[in-house]
């Protein structure tokens, strides 16, 4: 057995090969696969500056590579998770300052008071937007009311009057309004002198960015205790330019810890607390439920059913258990996030949306009055998302090796994500822990983080207009082309790495899987069988 880092002088095996030509250095030797990071040995972590070719040229200014005599895992403080964990707080801080513009006051000399100030379009001129700020008034937090209970017109007065609730899903909602109610308590301390004041709503983003972040960290972390031999990934999350852009854009950092922890749990073999934890997340949003499908294939394939009821039961408990209370008392205002979402059209981040504007294309369901449901849309998103997953469960079936866990729920939430009808720019978050346990190459990763990222700035671009200087759809549009085509380029990546285990720098590295728990080299039990060829006579 290897001990622990701290308590040994080993150092990095000289067989491993730091000159970068791609190889994992070193490679483990040991029988057995290590159950946790606190197991880790020098010799059995991966060491990114001889690995990835940014780490390395990324570590010149600190003196290069790691060297191959090099002492590890032996600094009092400074550890990967630390490090991650710094690398995030600082990009957390650029992404509240990008958003900061966006709760700027003014005095209005007409109505005598302070104002929010997003005069000359600022949140599209500064591209500061975040759906926290007007949400705070929007869904009627700052009257006071209760999410689900109150309700309200929009429009009202016009031909298009309609009632409205609170739209997102129960434990968002929830989360916003204690939110607001810890906005009403720091005003009425702050009225005493006691605390700085300013705009309710600026109250209410600050608050809500500050257990965003926590959220994000939790992310972190989970993920960096999945990871085992290559914690140094968790940098690369942290360092995310989509981080930067979409941390307090929404609300979906909640939901990516959820699912991190979730992911944590299950490859500590435990299923119960797993079960409860995407439970969690799809009451915050829905993605995290989707993990349960990898399971659910992977677990048949190892027949360990009983674990996956196990988890699968205990996110049906915990979802309810968050639900149910908020259904019964006011269903009107609980449907309403199911509601809002069937009647939503092809969001401009879609690739219908795409088509339609270069083609010319009405949609599938038309021209559509006002509060008409696409139902041919609905229907034909569900179907191209149900034949992706059924895709995936074949691959899953069928690969020469059992997928990882990871693999499998980053091809899931991408496919989701591209075959719906909504890809609002905040939802990418959901993709990057995924992507850095299923395909931890730092260059592809970065690339399309980056790219991703991009987005945004034609986005709100477009959204300020051609008649005040912004720019046409079309620079929009074609981010959003190459964004998608970023994205299938790492499921395809990921497909041929399931289809060629040797080429996966997991596996490479000596684990099976890092995330499987239970599944981690458990030993196959049903498998589709290749059709073998026929020899010619």
């Amino acid at each position: 057995m290897t001990e622990p880092a701290d308590e040994v002088d080993d150092i990095a095996d000289d067989t491993a090969d730091p000159t970068g030509d791609g190889a994992v250095a070193p490679a483990n030797t040991r029988p057995g696969n290590v159950s946790d990071t606190a197991t880790l040995g020098p010799s059995d972590r991966v060491v990114p500056t001889w690995t990835e070719p940014i780490a390395r040229a990324g570590s010149t200014p600190i003196g290069g590579p790691l060297g191959v005599h090099a002492v590890i895992g032996r600094h009092w403080f400074w550890t990967p998770l630390r490090v991650a964990l710094l690398i995030a707080l600082i990009g957390l801080a650029v992404g509240w300052f990008g958003k900061a513009a966006c709760v700027q006051q003014y005095y209005n000399e007409d109505s005598k008071q302070l104002e929010l100030d997003w005069r000359s379009n600022r949140p599209f001129t500064a591209m500061c937007y975040s759906d926290i700020i007007p949400l705070y008034s929007a869904e009627q937090l700052d009257k006071g009311g209760f999410p689900y209970q109150t309700s309200w017109y929009d429009d009202e007065g016009k031909p298009t009057q309609h009632q409205r609730w609170m739209e997102y899903p129960v434990l968002t909602g929830l989360f916003q309004w204690v939110n607001a109610k810890l906005t009403d308590g720091w005003l009425n301390i702050a009225n005493a002198g006691w605390l700085p004041t300013g705009l309710a709503v600026t109250v209410f983003f600050d608050i809500s960015a500050f257990w965003l972040a926590l959220a994000w960290l939790v992310t972190i972390w989970a993920v960096t205790r999945t990871a085992r031999r290559r914690p140094w990934d968790a940098a690369l999350i942290a360092a995310s330019p989509l981080v930067l852009v979409h941390a307090f854009t929404n609300f979906d950092t909640l939901a990516t810890a959820c699912a991190a922890t979730a992911m944590l749990a299950w490859a500590r073999k435990r299923p119960v607390l797993a079960g409860v934890l995407l439970g969690l997340g799809g009451a915050a949003k829905l993605y995290p439920l989707f993990l349960l499908g990898a399971l659910l294939v992977l677990c048949l394939r190892a027949d360990r059913m009983r674990v996956f009821y196990r988890a699968a039961g205990a996110a049906a408990l915990t979802w309810a258990a968050v639900n149910l209370p908020i259904a019964l008392l006011y269903p009107r205002g609980w449907w309403e996030f199911f509601y809002r979402n069937s009647l939503r059209g092809a969001d401009p981040d879609s690739l219908y949306n795409v088509i339609s504007q270069y083609t010319g294309w009405q949609g599938f369901d038309g021209p559509l009055a006002f509060d008409q449901m696409p139902t041919w849309l609905n229907a034909v998103t569900a179907l191209l998302f149900l034949a992706c997953c059924a895709g995936i469960a074949f691959m899953a079936m069928h690969a020469p090796m059992r997928p990882r866990v990871a693999q499998l729920g980053f091809l899931v939430v991408a496919a989701f994500l591209v075959t719906n009808k909504v890809w609002s720019p905040q939802y990418s978050l959901w993709l990057v822990p995924l992507a850095i346990l299923a395909v931890p190459r730092w260059r592809l990763l970065l690339g399309w983080m980056t790219l991703d990222a991009l987005v945004w700035a034609p986005r709100m671009m477009f959204y300020l207009g051609d008649d005040k200087k912004g720019l046409p759809i079309d620079w929009f549009l074609s981010f959003v082309v190459l964004r998608d085509l970023a994205v299938l380029g790492l499921c395809v990546l990921v497909v041929y790495e399931i289809y060629h285990p040797a080429r996966d720098l997991v596996r490479m590295a000596g684990d099976d899987d890092p995330t499987g728990g239970v599944l981690d080299g458990a030993e196959d039990k049903v498998v589709l069988k290749r059709r073998e060829p026929v020899p010619v006579a």
